[in-house]
C-alpha cells in the first residue's frame, strides 16, 4: 500500500455526528456489529474528559477510518499494522510531526479500548512508530516587556469593555495562566487572602491553582470588577461578552475565539506587528520573570507545570542573545 496516496478531506470535528435519525456510526465500525458501535461511542463519551482532546482525537479517528474505507478495509476488525503505518506515512507529508504523533496516539488509544472490549483481538497501531520530534524551544511568539506595557497602556479603559480587555491581558501575563483557565474563572475566583488579592485558576486535568496577584494585576482586576459592576455576582463568569448594541457586559462567558480576536485587534491598535495570540502572554510573562532573576523551579510552580522541562519551552531569553550575536556580523 502506498502511504503517499491522497487523503480524504477532514470529517466533522466531534463524534458522534448527529443526524435526524440519531448518531452516525462510521461504516467500518458498523460492519463489526452492535458491540463495536457501543464501544466506539463509549470511547469518546467515557474515556476522554478534555473537550479539546476529544475534538482532536475525533478528527484523527474519522480521518483514519475514512482513509481505510477508500483502500478498502471491510471492517474495524480487519485493520492491520500496515494500514496504520501507510496512513501515518501519508500524514507525515502533510502534517507537522507533533500533529502526526497526536493522531497516532488517538488511533492507539481507540484500539486499546476496542481490545479491552473484545471487539478486536490486537491493537494494530501498537507496533507503528511515530515520527521523531524533539522540541527545545516553543514556537509561541513573545513580546518585549516594553511592548506589553505599550499594549496595556493603549487600552481605552473608559468603558467596561476596555477594563475587561486590560484585565484579561494582565491576568495572562502576571499569573502565567492559560487562556482556557482565565476564561473559565468566576468572579469568586478573585478573592482576598492575607490582605492581598489572589486568583484561582483551574488548569488542565482539573488542577486547581491559586496564586497572589502582582500589584499591577491587583489594580487592573479591582478597576474591572468595580467599573463593570460585577463584584457582587460571585457565581457569574469573570470575563464576559458584550451585549450587541448595548456596550454592556452580559452574563455569558467570553469565548476563546473572541478573546483571540480582541488580542489581535488591541495589538494592531498599539502598533505591535508581532503576530501574537492568547498564549503569547503566558510565554511573555514567564520569559520576563526569568530575565529578572526568577528561578525555573518557581516559574514552573507559578505556571502549574508538572515539570521544569515544560517551562523551559517558554523561556525565550536566548532570542535576545541570538540577535545581539547576529549584529556582530559587520560587513
Amino acid at each position: 500500500m502506498d502511504g503517499a496516496l491522497s487523503l480524504p478531506a477532514s470529517s466533522p470535528a466531534t463524534l458522534p455526528v448527529q443526524s435526524p435519525n440519531g448518531p452516525i456510526i462510521p461504516t467500518l465500525i458498523a460492519a463489526a456489529g452492535e458491540r463495536a458501535c457501543i464501544h466506539f461511542l463509549e470511547f469518546f463519551a467515557s474515556t476522554i474528559r478534555n473537550l479539546h482532546t476529544r475534538r482532536a482525537y475525533a478528527r484523527a479517528v474519522t480521518d483514519f477510518l475514512a482513509w481505510c474505507e477508500k483502500h478498502p478495509v471491510p471492517s474495524i476488525a480487519a485493520v492491520q499494522p500496515l494500514h496504520v503505518a501507510a496512513w501515518i506515512e501519508g500524514q507525515t507529508q502533510e502534517r507537522s510531526a507533533p500533529t502526526v504523533k497526536q493522531q497516532l496516539a488517538a488511533i492507539r488509544h481507540l484500539f486499546d479500548w476496542l481490545v479491552m472490549g473484545q471487539v478486536v483481538p490486537v491493537n494494530p497501531a501498537a507496533s507503528v512508530r511515530s515520527p521523531a520530534h524533539s522540541v527545545r524551544k516553543g514556537k509561541t511568539p513573545v513580546l518585549d516587556p516594553a511592548e506589553v506595557r505599550t499594549l496595556l497602556d493603549s487600552v481605552d479603559i473608559s468603558t467596561p469593555i476596555g477594563l475587561r480587555d486590560r484585565a484579561l491581558i494582565a491576568l495572562m501575563v502576571y499569573s502565567f495562566g492559560r487562556i482556557g483557565a482565565a476564561l473559565a474563572m468566576r468572579v469568586e475566583d478573585v478573592f482576598v487572602q492575607n490582605r492581598r488579592l489572589w486568583v484561582r485558576l483551574r488548569e488542565k486535568g482539573g488542577k486547581r491553582h491559586e496564586m497572589p496577584c502582582h500589584h499591577s494585576l491587583d489594580e487592573y482586576l479591582h478597576a474591572y470588577l468595580d467599573g463593570a459592576g460585577i463584584a457582587d455576582d460571585a457565581k457569574g463568569p469573570l470575563l464576559r461578552t458584550v451585549g450587541r448594541g448595548t456596550g454592556r457586559l452580559t452574563r455569558t462567558p467570553l469565548p476563546q475565539a473572541n478573546a483571540y480576536a480582541m488580542v489581535r485587534r488591541r495589538a494592531a491598535a498599539a502598533g505591535i506587528e508581532t503576530r501574537i495570540g492568547n498564549h503569547s502572554f503566558r510565554a511573555t510573562g514567564i520569559t520576563a520573570y526569568l530575565r529578572n532573576g526568577g528561578t525555573l523551579e518557581h516559574a514552573a510552580a507559578m505556571a502549574n507545570h508538572a515539570s521544569t522541562r515544560t517551562t523551559q519551552l517558554y523561556d525565550r531569553r536566548q532570542d535576545g542573545i541570538s540577535l545581539d550575536e547576529v549584529e556582530r556580523i559587520r560587513v
